[in-house]
């Protein structure tokens, strides 16, 4: 995908004078580095001392131990795989090949690598992944765990290769801020793991090669941050990993500005990509999770270097963690909402490890849970690892006391979003909130008033997911489409208007008019209602009530407005079978060996048909993860709205 001049001049229309100023300002210095590229400063003495206390390995439970080499041995046979491509060639990898396309990246100036061209370069997602070197953290994790110098020795061959392979601003690897900030947070983490390996300190401080990757990473960082309408998880990524390395390799000339300028970025990136309530702004739940996950690596590296964060840092952190406490289903699943692209900040663990529990784990062992938090019964690896270094909130002196929730918050009023949740695990999550985050909402989809519904953690009426950035704008251009989501379309169109894959250039704005969560729970019925304009004229309402006693949930959307075309669309989970006949669906579904069943009873006025997998367009997909997607069934209802027209859906669970 190659940008149009019409793109950029959508996108121009986003930015303001001072993000323009800046990107005209790194524009002329990426032309001055062409020519101009400094050595890095000689280090002397260097010596690496952010090691983990003694016992932290000791502390890591036996099974979560178990799974992390049982993933370091699949490295170890060349074996991985990233966004549903299974990888054979890990023992001595191509650093720019992607294996999804067969293409490998071009040679030359960093800058001049057309990075969007799937054509030209591949996919990026994967060529950027395994550079990521969160394999290598699993590798170096296996090693201080068992001690074994072949973990260690792949480590380092594989990092020399890199090196040696990726010299500074050359080739596609020296594009993204994000993938320098994250390779630099594993690096850290690479040398921390492999302390004990009489080889560590010949492969990071008395190495040149290592030296000068690491200058110039941090380098980079400073002189090229994500800006203005930029300034999402990308920047928090290259604070973080700019601080991390500032922190844990401060060898250099430069080491303490870059430290003092990373964290003052940190600190205003986190509570400027935080709600007060403490959800993520992007309202893309897996962007809650890599922001998180970088946030406490960041302060962990502080605490082991003894440098003092603002109050404030642990504050936002805090509140991410009880909000994410907040919205998790029985299963400690969270929202499918907005974009996802499997990113994790610090991967310490093998497959089988539960994300969201390892986050809640650790937010316990930081900042202590509550008594409404759900359980957490899953072991992890890093959460040992990150408890040993960062200090926990009650003991920490400079932290301001704060009121946490004494009650499960169910309403997000700043992030419009609400979960109301009734008996035999029944979890609705309801959408009246922001189009995304800064002017070009990069990760948001277009999924106004939308609704996903569970039953024990079994995705009964989905989000579809994200599937694709680059390389297949028709993908793209679907699973963020109002017609991919459960909500309602007028005119076949988007409730926002899109300028490219990570550009909106109009809003949907939506409003919560009710939000009572308390009914259901008590047996009684729980209520919400938004609404949003971004379909004028017309206005769409929807209200969706959850009775606990029939576990019924009710929608009723109302269309004010000139005569339009409706599309109602519901997505039921890969796991729901549907029988539809006339405007009734009977579904059905395994959970645990048990059999459920619930009928989804549609409205009459519509046309009602079910896709399954179609391609031409798009259709009836599900996607469990970046890169993969699955067929499922989505039921359509076609027709029309005059005046003011409603539309009711049923949805009974039996049993």
């Amino acid at each position: 995908m190659t940008m149009s001049a019409g793109w950029y001049l959508r996108r121009l229309s986003r930015m303001g004078p001072r993000e323009v100023g800046g990107r005209l300002a790194d524009a002329a210095r990426r032309r001055r580095w062409r020519s101009v590229r400094p050595d890095c400063p000689g280090v002397t003495g260097a010596r690496f001392t952010a090691v983990l206390p003694a016992g932290a390995i000791a502390a890591v439970p036996p099974d979560a131990a178990k799974r992390l080499v049982a993933e370091a041995d699949r490295l170890m046979d060349g074996h991985a795989v990233f966004f549903g491509v299974d990888r054979d060639d890990l023992a001595d990898p191509d650093w720019w090949h992607d294996p999804k396309t067969g293409r490998r990246a071009p040679w030359g100036y960093a800058f001049d690598v057309p990075y969007r061209n799937e054509d030209a370069v591949g996919d990026i997602k994967q060529i950027w992944e395994l550079s990521r070197h969160q394999y290598l953290t699993v590798l170096a994790g296996a090693y201080a765990l068992t001690g074994d110098e072949r973990y260690a020795e792949r480590v380092a061959a594989h990092l020399r290769s890199w090196w040696a392979g990726n010299a500074p601003l050359r080739g596609v690897h020296w594009t993204s801020g994000i993938e320098l900030g994250i390779r630099l947070l594993s690096w850290v983490w690479i040398r921390r793991l492999l302390d004990g390996w009489p080889g560590a300190a010949g492969l990071f401080e008395d190495n040149p090669v290592a030296l000068n990757q690491i200058w110039h990473h941090q380098r980079w960082l400073a002189a090229f941050p994500s800006r203005g309408s930029s300034a999402n998880n990308h920047v928090v990524a290259e604070a973080a990993g700019q601080f991390a390395a500032a922190c844990a390799f401060g060898w250099f000339p430069s080491s303490a500005r870059w430290r003092a300028d990373a964290l003052r970025s940190l600190e205003r990136h986190l509570r400027g990509n935080t709600f007060g309530s403490g959800l993520n702004r992007e309202l893309a739940t897996e962007y809650h999770g890599l922001v998180l996950e970088l946030g406490l690596a960041a302060v962990a590296e502080a605490d082991a270097a003894g440098v003092p964060v603002p109050a404030s840092v642990r504050l936002t952190l805090l509140r991410m963690t009880d909000a994410l406490a907040a919205v998790v289903d029985d299963r400690l699943r969270p929202p499918r909402q907005g974009d996802a692209d499997d990113g994790h900040g610090l991967v310490v663990d093998g497959a089988g490890t539960d994300r969201w529990a390892s986050l809640l784990a650790t937010g316990d062992a930081v900042f202590g849970r509550l008594a409404w938090w759900p359980a957490v019964t899953g072991t992890d690896v890093r959460t040992p690892l990150l408890a040993a270094l960062v200090r926990p909130y009650a003991k920490d002196a400079t932290a301001p006391a704060v009121d946490r929730p004494a009650d499960r918050p169910a309403h997000f009023a700043d992030a419009g979003m609400t979960i109301l949740r009734g008996p035999a695990g029944i979890w609705c999550r309801c959408d009246g909130g922001p189009h995304g985050f800064l002017s070009i909402a990069a990760h948001a989809h277009a999924d106004a008033l939308s609704v996903e519904v569970r039953q024990d953690g079994v995705d009964v009426l989905a989000d579809p997911g994200t599937f694709c950035y680059h390389g297949q704008p028709a993908w793209r251009r679907y699973f963020r489409s109002t017609l991919a989501h459960n909500t309602l379309q007028l005119d076949g169109g988007d409730q926002s208007v899109s300028g490219g894959p990570f550009l909106w250039t109009r809003h949907a704005r939506s409003r919560v008019l009710v939000a009572d969560t308390s009914g259901a729970a008590d047996g009684g019925t729980a209520r919400w209602c938004a609404e949003h304009d971004g379909y004028r004229p017309s206005t769409h309402r929807r209200q969706v009530e959850l009775t606990a006693a029939g576990q019924e949930l009710r929608v009723v959307d109302e269309v004010r407005g000139p005569r339009r075309a409706v599309r109602l669309a519901f997505h039921l989970g890969p796991t729901i079978t549907a029988e539809l006949e006339g405007n009734r669906a009977v579904l059905t579904w395994t959970r645990d060996g048990e059999d459920r069943s619930a009928a989804l009873d549609l409205p009459g006025q519509l046309d009602w048909r079910e896709h399954r997998g179609e391609s031409g367009p798009p259709l009836g997909w599900y996607s469990p993860g970046f890169g993969r997607k699955e067929p499922a069934t989505t039921l359509v209802g076609s027709g029309f709205a005059d005046g003011t027209a409603e539309f009711t859906t049923v949805l009974r669970f039996h049993g």
